[in-house]
């Protein structure tokens, strides 16, 4: 055991990773117009390929949500047989970023914009699957499936057997959150895998009307890209689709990284490596016709949650999926979905930041306002997108906070009205100045001190000599100016 120290945390939380897998596994597959089986097969090569690899020791990889519309819109365009194709040329673009050194390039992610990925994903992983758990069919989008919440309680209540699967879930999710309360010999046992045993014993016991997981053989759905598929790569119409696959995928892995790295106190994530990982797993996706894979946070947050300590955890969940996928899919088809869906309603629950939104309003109000954009923007739109608003929102931020400026006017009632200007004087804040420099007096002389400037842009430059031209051109002294020490060839302002 001293070889495998963590081997017991780790067995157990690929357990809880694998029940969280089935459900998203499937569901990625179904919402992408592609059979079930090739959402699995697309988590086998998550767990056991990129699980095998350097990058992201506790970051779990498999079919993502953020992926399903591209998905669907490629397989529409050009067909379910040149996904693979596709996938393929995506992974060995990414393995190229990777050897390229561009992965380290998405650690300057601000910790809001992290937070906020983290909220966002998880309201919509909770309205989605409280659909699932009543057993009905959810909206597209994120707004619609929150908006349409209310509804669909009106028509659960109105039927039995939604009545019956949304019991199911709720007890799944009662399970997990009581299983904290008991002894800690009980608790060895992950609470998610004693919500699906004990769902499972209830759905048997009492023949239950529920949905259970459906799967048949794998073998039937690989589908390697044949000679009509690689054809069509002489096309430039399906390499704008690989270039998107590629970038987004590299995109939502690495930002699920960033916020992975923040659930744990384990080692660090090596950005080149997890890109490399990522791009050998999706060319073996590809050449196995499956779905494109990412690093998920669902599942990797329910990794590092249920104690996972080295790769370990996610290459014996890979295998789970093979073994029960492959040789034992009578098992799978035992577990009730709304089980499933409930250890999903959890696991996003856990996703939220509530304590963190809260901290981040008491002491920096704007960095709470990006967390809260961030997120409202993933459900409104998409992961993808929702990222990038939060990103250009912190950028646009930051610029506003280093672009500070203090302009202070000494005027002693004789002599020159001295000015002195200090921070950073850019044009974000041009007006503010100008307006501050316009309102002196006309014929009064001035002396403009630029000593304390850290940084003077050229458009600030530019709108200061003007200022001076015009102040002076009535007659009044020229502005007498001290410079600014930033570099050698700064020029002066001076008037005309």
């Amino acid at each position: 055991m001293t070889k495998f120290p963590y081997l017991r945390q780790d067995f157990l939380a690929s357990i809880v990773v694998f029940l969280v897998a089935v459900p998203l596994c499937i569901g990625v597959a179904v919402a992408s117009g592609v059979p079930a089986e090739l959402g699995l097969i697309t988590g086998i090569v998550g767990g056991i390929v990129t699980g095998l690899m350097r990058g992201s020791s506790l970051q779990v990889s498999g079919p993502a949500a953020g992926m399903t519309v591209l998905v669907f819109e490629a397989v529409s365009e050009f067909g379910v047989a040149a996904l693979g194709v596709i996938v393929l040329m995506a992974g060995l673009l990414q393995l190229a970023m990777g050897f390229f050194g561009i992965g380290r390039w998405f650690r300057a992610i601000s910790v809001s914009v992290v937070e906020g990925m983290l909220c966002g994903i998880g309201l919509v992983i909770i309205a989605g699957q409280i659909y699932a758990a009543a057993g009905l069919k959810a909206p597209e989008s994120g707004i619609g499936k929150i908006a349409g919440l209310p509804g669909a309680f009106t028509d659960a209540l109105g039927s039995t057997e939604a009545m019956t699967s949304l019991a199911i879930g709720a007890g799944a999710i009662a399970v997990i959150v009581l299983w904290k309360k008991l002894p800690k010999a009980v608790q060895s046992v992950p609470g998610a895998l004693a919500a699906v045993v004990l769902a499972t014993l209830a759905t048997l016991a009492f023949n239950l009307p529920v949905a259970t997981v459906e799967v048949e053989g794998l073998l039937g759905v690989i589908q390697p890209p044949g000679t009509d598929a690689l054809s069509q790569l002489a096309g430039p119409a399906i390499w704008g689709t690989i270039i998107a696959f590629a970038l987004i995928a590299s995109a939502e892995s690495l930002f699920s990284a960033a916020a992975v790295d923040r659930l744990h106190d384990g080692p660090r994530t090596e950005y080149n490596k997890e890109m490399i990982a990522q791009g050998a797993g999706n060319t073996v996706c590809g050449l196995l016709g499956a779905l494109p894979m990412t690093a998920v946070i669902v599942r990797s947050s329910a990794n590092v949650n249920a104690g996972a300590k080295t790769k370990a955890s996610r290459v014996l969940h890979g295998v789970w999926l093979l073994l029960f996928a492959a040789a034992m899919p009578w098992a799978l088809a035992l577990i009730p979905l709304p089980a499933l869906a409930g250890i999903l309603v959890h696991a996003g629950w856990k996703l939220i930041p509530f304590r963190q939104v809260v901290a981040l309003w008491r002491a920096h109000k704007g960095e709470a306002l990006i967390l809260v954009v961030t997120a409202v923007s993933i459900v409104a739109v998409n992961m993808f997108e929702g990222v990038l608003i939060g990103l250009a929102l912190s950028v646009v931020k930051t610029a506003w906070e280093a672009s500070h400026v203090k302009l202070e006017v000494i005027d002693k009632g004789a002599g020159p009205i001295q000015a002195y200007l200090s921070g950073n004087a850019t044009f974000l804040r041009l007006p503010k100045i100008l307006d501050s420099l316009e309102s002196l007096p006309q014929d009064r002389p001035v002396e403009l001190d630029l000593s304390g400037l850290h940084h003077l842009d050229h458009a600030c430059r530019t709108a200061l000599e003007s200022w001076a031209e015009r102040h002076s051109s009535t007659g009044t002294e020229p502005v007498k100016v001290t410079e600014p020490e930033l570099s050698p060839e700064a020029e002066k302002v001076t008037a005309a």
